[in-house]
């Protein structure tokens, strides 16, 4: 039977008991498909119930074929190699012993020969080729990726289930990893917001509060898709809402005619030109009439607004989200920051960077670039004031606000309403509402804990409260500010950074991201620095 994954109306929720998808219907052959939805819509849910770890609160899942799950964290054992997360030290330690002559004859029956070149072909793909003996704490969260990546296309598995693959990877780590995708025949069910990897998918699924929909093509072929489908619901929401008004507006002019025909009625009882009885019969004619009628009205009210809700629902998932922020009015010529004969690390006979030179001047918009360990993330924290300088000169000439991978700008104990009156002090009630408002933080979404947020929504958090009050800072230094985003979030940030009036200096291997947020300068830090091997970005 052809490897395949079903879903048959199948319902998740979390742990707490709150409910994620329900009644889903799918089904997944030997094709790449790329899962897309909301954080917290329940996409690493879903895989983790395809896998087997997370029991669904009803429905089946019926997997024909092996798995074999990538997840985005997990917690590495002390001492662990590069051949503990292949399963192949024992392996590999008779494979040496056998080599040295110290192997029995029994061992060498049962010695795999062709062991080495199958681990250095699996990380080949992934263009990193580490010893099977180097331990993983030497390694850098990309690398560790990747040889993780490595392992699983080496147990070979009919369905590969990937969350997140690409997060801390370098440029060249992210290329590795759609090479791998498109050499690869069997199945594969891909969680990212990666939007080059997503183009790389066969199909894409979309998850939303209203369940899970499938779409044939890519990444950009899907946006097409759902641009149509926008315009759709847009117009039938314009149409259910004038249906509604149009009810409404009869169902007024009905309540004001009968109120004429029975004024009418009672002066002419009054007067007593209408004989009692007839008066009494055309009375409960007039009730009855006027119930009827009332009862059809309050049915097509009934029809029509739910047509406008299901509408609105409708527009809400598909519409794009958008981020305002304020200007700044950084000239254009002033002196933002300057870096002068710079060197940097965290010991001052081994340097991360060596004799950096650079300005900032107006709004420019920079990207840091280099692979991973060359030293973007130590210079942003030089930059910051968190490390000082080893040698040379760092001068920042405006305020800033850097947001790290963590939003540690954020109080993880306060709500997110807190935490704007803590970094806006001078800003009303309303002011800080409304503020929160633009970043999509509206009426109780403000009163969140700061800790209990996603990781987009922290990010989106932190860019409210520091960019929300009356004095936005000049300078925006952003660590990798995708990485925990989902798609949506990610397109709402470029909008308001595409419109922002101060200077930018991004730390990202989004290529995507860069591009759109309009980048006018690039400082490779692997061409233009030298480095020591010892330094971690």
């Amino acid at each position: 039977m052809p490897a395949s994954v079903i879903l048959s109306n199948l319902s998740l929720s979390t742990p707490d008991g709150r409910s994620l998808l329900s009644s889903i219907d799918l089904t997944f052959a030997a094709e790449r498909t790329g899962l897309v939805g909301r954080n917290g819509v329940g996409k690493t849910t879903l895989l983790a119930s395809i896998s087997g770890e997370h029991l669904p609160q009803s429905g089946r899942v019926l997997v024909n074929g092996s798995i074999g799950l990538l997840r985005q964290d997990v917690q590495l054992p002390a001492g662990a190699s590069v051949a503990d997360l292949f399963g192949v030290r024992p392996a590999l330690e008779l494979l040496r012993r056998a080599e040295r002559g110290d192997a029995s004859a029994d061992d060498i029956a049962s010695i795999d020969w062709t062991l080495e070149g199958r681990l250095e072909t699996a990380l080949a793909h992934l263009g990193f080729d580490p010893s099977p003996d180097t331990e993983l704490s030497c390694l850098s969260g990309g690398q560790i990726t990747r040889v993780r990546l490595a392992a699983l296309v080496f147990a070979g598995p009919d369905f590969l289930l990937l969350d997140e693959p690409t997060n801390n990877l370098d440029h060249d780590g992210r290329k590795a990893v759609i090479d791998l995708l498109a050499a690869w025949r069997g199945g594969a069910i891909v969680v990212s917001h990666d939007r080059n990897l997503l183009d790389a998918m066969d199909a894409i699924v979309e998850l939303t509060s209203l369940g899970a929909t499938r779409y044939g093509g890519n990444w950009s072929r899907f946006r097409e898709q759902r641009a149509v489908e926008l315009a759709a619901v847009r117009h039938d929401l314009a149409h259910a809402e004038r249906r509604l008004s149009e009810i409404d507006g009869k169902a007024q002019q009905a309540v004001e005619k009968k109120a004429r025909k029975d004024s009418g009625g009672r002066k002419k009882r009054a007067k007593g030109d209408m004989p009692r009885i007839l008066a009494g019969a055309r009375k409960d004619r007039s009730e009855d009439s006027g119930g009827r009628n009332a009862q059809v009205a309050e049915r097509q009210r009934a029809e029509a607004l739910h047509a406008v809700d299901v509408a609105r629902r409708r527009v809400e998932i598909l519409q794009p989200l958008s981020v305002k922020l304020p200007a700044t009015g950084l000239p254009a010529g002033r002196e933002v920051l300057w870096l002068d004969g710079v060197s940097v690390g965290y010991r001052p006979e081994q340097p991360v960077l060596r004799d950096l030179s650079f300005a900032v001047v107006g709004p420019e918009r920079i990207a840091l670039v280099g692979p991973n360990g060359s030293g973007k993330t130590t210079l942003l924290k030089l930059i910051a004031g968190e490390l000082p300088p080893l040698s040379g000169t760092v001068r920042v000439r405006t305020n800033f606000a850097l947001f790290d991978q963590m939003v540690g700008l954020l109080d993880p104990a306060l709500t997110i309403l807190g935490n704007f009156q803590l970094l806006n002090p001078q800003a009303g009630a309303n002011e800080c509402h409304a503020a929160l408002a633009r970043f999509m933080f509206r009426a109780d979404a403000a009163l969140q804990i700061a800790g209990s947020l996603s990781g987009g929504q922290m990010f989106r958090a932190g860019l409210a409260c520091v960019l929300g009050g009356a004095s936005p800072p000049s300078l925006l230094i952003l660590d990798e500010p995708t990485n925990h985003l989902d798609i949506e979030s990610i397109e709402a940030v470029e909008a308001g950074l595409r419109a922002y009036d101060g200077a930018l200096l991004v730390v990202s291997h989004d290529e995507t991201f860069l591009q759109a947020i309009g980048m006018t300068r690039r400082i490779d830090l692997a061409a233009e620095v030298r480095h020591t091997d010892g330094g971690v970005a």
